[in-house]
């Protein structure tokens, strides 16, 4: 009888409390609400796609567009990340062309001398590709394959400071000089989207 009472406490403590243990578990984490990824994305897509479309009515753009930075895979033989960027989100007006797909997974150091220039001042104004004086800082041959006459970049950066990501407002009508008004203005929403996109993540 003794060794009966010993094999059923063995079997208690040993198959069924673990199998209990995993069904309050379940149980408890049940009642948390679950964060769906793709829905938050969904959302948060949306509010930036907003954003953008409103930049370029409020500005009068004909192509607004934000990249941010990703790994793109691995150097051999270090195994080191390769930094890329693509454009993620763009809105176009009629008539201009789309960037977006041209500029997928493109490696960082293509474009040093504009990403260093955003990375340390947050800004690149470009009024007018044509102006000799203006430093278009590698930029030039980019604007003309995309019909861009004018480009505003601003960085896109973390409450900590983190470099994410690039708000780009084109014109390729006409060449528009914006006030350091509207410049202060944009620059405010690159800061609110860097925000947005990290809450994404």
């Amino acid at each position: 009888m003794e060794q009966l009472s010993t094999i059923i406490v063995a079997f208690l403590t040993g198959v069924l409390g673990p199998i209990l243990v995993i069904f309050v578990k379940n149980k408890l984490s049940d009642n948390k609400p679950k964060s769906d990824m793709l829905s938050d994305s969904l959302r948060i897509g949306e509010l930036v796609t907003v954003k953008i479309e409103n930049i370029r009515e409020d500005f009068k753009a004909d192509r607004v567009w934000i990249s941010q930075f990703h790994n793109g895979g691995h150097f051999y033989p270090t195994g080191k990340s390769i930094a890329k960027f693509s454009v993620i989100y763009e809105t176009v007006s009629s008539n201009t062309n789309s960037i977006q797909m041209n500029f997928q997974n493109i490696p960082v150091n293509l474009f040093t001398k504009s990403m260093n220039r955003l990375l340390d001042k947050d800004l690149i104004e470009i009024s007018d590709f044509t102006d000799e004086t203006i430093s278009t800082y590698g930029l030039k041959y980019i604007a003309e394959d995309t019909n861009c006459k004018s480009s505003y970049l601003f960085a896109i950066k973390t409450l900590d400071d983190k470099f994410i990501g690039v708000l780009g407002v084109e014109y390729t009508k006409k060449k528009v000089k914006l006030s350091q008004e509207n410049i202060n203005q944009l620059s405010i929403d690159a800061s609110s989207l860097g925000g947005s996109l990290m809450s994404s993540h």
